[in-house]
C-alpha cells in the first residue's frame, strides 16, 4: 500500500494511501521508496568506506541526484526511477566490493538486496516504505531527517552543476541516511535533525557562492509581467545553468524567453541582463501551470520541480530536463562534460508557435538578496532607529493550491505600513503583485529570490544582529511566518532552527510527519507554532510574540 506524507498536501493532513494529491501514482511512490532504500544501503557502505579512506565523490553526487528525483512534483516517470534504482544497485555493489572487511551488521538487507525484476521492485517497495518503521516517533524523526536531506540534496545538486561541491555535505548525507537503518537513541536522532539544519545552511551558502560567481550578485530589478509579439519559450523550475544555456542558444533566433514560477529571480542576476530576448515573467506559482501553460502557446521547459500532471492541451509542447520527469513528456538529456544541453528541438518548435496570450500586465520588483540589502544597510538601520520601520516579517517558503493559503495574502495586506516583508521562494506569489507601497523608498516586499535564497534572509538577520549589538538573533524586530509545501522548505526550516531562530509560525498546517511527541519537542525547544487567525497572528507578530 502507498503511504506518503512528505508534503503539505498530504491527504487529510495524514497521508496519501492510494494516489498522491500531487498526482503521484501508487507505483511511482513505491519506486521512490525503493530508491531511497537503495540510497540507505549505499550510505551504510560509504560510512564504512570513509573510515578506510576508500570512498570518492561519485557516491555523494549520485545520492544527491537520486534524492532530488524523489522531491514532491519532481519526477513522475517510473522508467527513469527504475533506471536510478538499477544505477544505485550497481554503485552500491561496487562499493561493497571495496568493503570486504565490513561487519555483518553493516551488511544488512539494504546493502545486500538486489533485483532487476520490476515485479520484485514493487514487492520490495511495499516492505521498505515509510510505514516499515513501526514506532511512530522513530518514524517521525527518520522521515523529518530524510525530508531535510532531500532539500539539502536539491541545493547541493544545483551547486554541483556549477562546479561547486563540498565533500562534508556528501559525508553528512551518507551519515544521516545510514542512521535511518540503525537503532539509535532519540537524542541522537534529534541531534542529527539539528545537524541537518546546519548542513542546510552550509549547502545554501555553497549554492549562493556558485550562483553569484557564475552570474553576479542579484541587484534590484523590475520585471515585466506582460508579453511581447515574438514566439516564446517558457522556462520553469530552479536551474540557472539551464537558463543560461537556453538564453545563449536562443540569441538572434527571433524567439523570446520567459520565466515562470521559481525562475523569476533569474532576472535579478547581472549576467542574464545582457540577453535582450529575456522578455519577462509569465504567470505565477507552480500550481497554476495547467492554465498558464495552455495560454503560453509555446514550448515549456521544466528544469526541476515543480511539474504537475500534464494536460493533453500542451502535452506536445512541454519538455523536462535534469531530475524532472513525467511519463510521455520529452526529456532533454544531461550535458556531456564540457558541453551544453541541446535545446534545438524546443527552439525549432517555438518558431512554429503563436506568441503567448497576455494574461496580465505590469511589473514586479525583486533582487533583494543579501549583498543588495546590505548595500542599503545604512538606510534600513536609520529607518529602524527612527521608527519608520517597526518590524520585519519573514514570509519565505512555498506556495500551494489550497484556499487556506489566502492566509498569507491577508497577512501581507493586514500588516501595518511600517512593516517590511522579507521573502524568498514561490510563497511570494501570494503578495508580490499587491501594491503595498514603500517606506522611505524601501519597498515593503523585499524578494531575495528562490527558496534556496532564504539563506540571504538569514545573512541579513545576522548582520542586523551584529549592527545593533545584540546577543541573540531573537532580540531583533523580526517575526517568522513561513509557508511550507515540500522538502526544500523542510531544509529551510531546519536551517532556521540551527541558527537559533525561535517562535516560527508554520502553515497552512503543521507537517503530517511530525508525531505528537516530536512536535512537542519542537514546540518546547523552538516555540514553533501553527499559523492561526490573521488578525490575531498579526497582532502577536507586531508585539514580538
Amino acid at each position: 500500500m502507498m503511504f506518503c506524507y512528505q508534503c503539505q498536501e498530504a491527504l487529510k493532513n495524514t497521508g496519501c494511501t492510494s494516489k498522491g494529491v500531487c498526482g503521484k501514482m501508487q507505483e511511482t511512490a513505491g519506486l521512490q521508496d525503493l530508491l531511497i532504500y537503495v540510497l540507505r544501503g549505499i550510505s551504510m557502505l560509504a560510512v564504512h568506506a570513509k573510515q578506510q579512506h576508500k570512498v570518492d565523490r561519485r557516491y555523494g553526487r549520485f545520492i544527491a541526484k537520486a534524492l532530488f528525483a524523489t522531491i514532491t512534483n519532481a519526477n513522475f516517470d517510473d522508467d527513469r526511477l527504475k533506471e536510478l534504482i538499477r544505477e544505485g544497485q550497481r554503485l552500491r555493489d561496487e562499493l561493497r566490493r571495496s568493503c570486504a572487511d565490513a561487519t555483518p551488521e553493516q551488511l544488512n538487507d539494504a546493502v545486500v538486496w538486489s533485483s532487476d525484476s520490476i515485479e520484485e521492485f514493487h514487492v520490495k517497495a511495499h516492505e521498505v516504505g515509510v510505514l516499515a518503521t513501526v514506532n511512530e516517533d522513530v518514524r517521525s524523526l527518520r522521515e523529518l531527517l530524510i525530508y531535510g536531506l532531500k532539500g539539502i540534496a536539491a541545493y547541493a545538486e544545483h551547486a554541483s552543476v556549477l562546479g561547486h561541491e563540498d565533500p562534508d555535505v556528501y559525508d553528512f548525507m551518507t551519515e544521516a541516511l545510514a542512521s535511518t537503518l540503525q537503532d539509535i537513541s532519540t537524542d541522537e536522532m534529534v541531534s542529527l535533525v539539528l545537524k541537518a539544519g546546519s548542513v542546510a545552511v552550509k549547502t545554501m551558502s555553497l549554492l549562493d557562492t556558485a550562483n553569484t560567481q557564475a552570474y553576479g550578485s542579484p541587484v534590484i530589478t523590475t520585471v515585466n509581467i506582460g508579453v511581447q509579439n515574438n514566439p516564446g519559450i517558457l522556462i520553469s523550475g530552479h536551474d540557472l545553468k539551464d537558463m543560461e544555456e537556453l538564453l545563449e542558444q536562443t540569441k538572434d533566433s527571433g524567439v523570446d524567453v520567459y520565466t515562470h514560477g521559481e525562475m523569476l529571480p533569474a532576472h535579478y542576476y547581472p549576467l542574464f541582463k545582457k540577453y535582450d530576448h529575456l522578455a519577462g515573467n509569465y504567470g505565477g506559482s507552480w500550481w497554476k501551470q495547467q492554465s498558464e501553460f495552455e495560454t503560453f502557446n509555446g514550448p515549456i521547459l521544466m528544469t526541476t520541480n515543480c511539474i504537475v500532471p500534464v494536460k493533453e492541451s500542451y502535452g506536445d509542447r512541454i519538455f523536462t530536463t535534469g531530475m524532472a520527469g513525467y511519463p510521455g513528456v520529452r526529456h532533454i538529456p544531461d550535458r556531456e562534460e564540457g558541453m551544453s544541453k541541446d535545446f534545438s528541438e524546443l527552439i525549432g518548435l517555438a518558431k512554429t508557435c503563436e506568441p503567448p496570450v497576455e494574461i496580465e500586465q505590469g511589473r514586479i520588483t525583486g533582487g533583494f538578496a543579501h549583498n543588495q540589502v546590505l548595500s542599503l544597510a545604512d538606510k534600513v538601520i536609520d529607518a529602524v532607529k527612527s521608527g519608520a520601520i517597526k518590524r520585519f516579517v519573514v514570509m519565505a517558503g512555498c506556495d500551494g493550491r489550497f484556499k487556506s493559503r489566502s492566509y498569507f495574502t491577508e497577512v501581507a495586506s493586514t500588516l501595518a505600513s511600517d512593516t517590511i516583508i522579507l521573502t524568498a521562494g514561490c510563497a511570494k506569489y501570494r503578495y508580490n503583485k499587491l501594491d503595498l507601497g514603500d517606506i522611505g523608498g524601501i519597498p515593503r516586499v523585499l524578494d531575495a529570490g528562490q527558496c534556496n535564497d532564504s539563506y540571504s534572509l538569514a545573512v541579513i538577520a545576522l548582520k542586523l544582529k551584529e549592527v545593533f549589538g545584540l546577543d541573540d538573533i531573537n532580540e531583533l524586530p523580526i517575526s517568522y511566518d513561513i509557508a511550507w509545501y515540500e522538502q526544500k522548505a523542510v531544509a529551510v526550516l531546519l536551517a532556521l532552527l540551527a541558527l537559533g531562530v525561535k517562535g516560527i509560525r508554520l502553515g497552512p498546517t503543521l507537517p503530517a510527519f511530525l508525531s505528537e511527541n516530536v512536535a512537542r519537542v519542537l514546540v518546547e525547544k523552538f516555540d514553533i507554532k501553527p499559523t492561526g487567525e490573521v488578525a490575531e497572528d498579526v497582532r502577536a507578530m507586531m508585539a514580538g510574540s
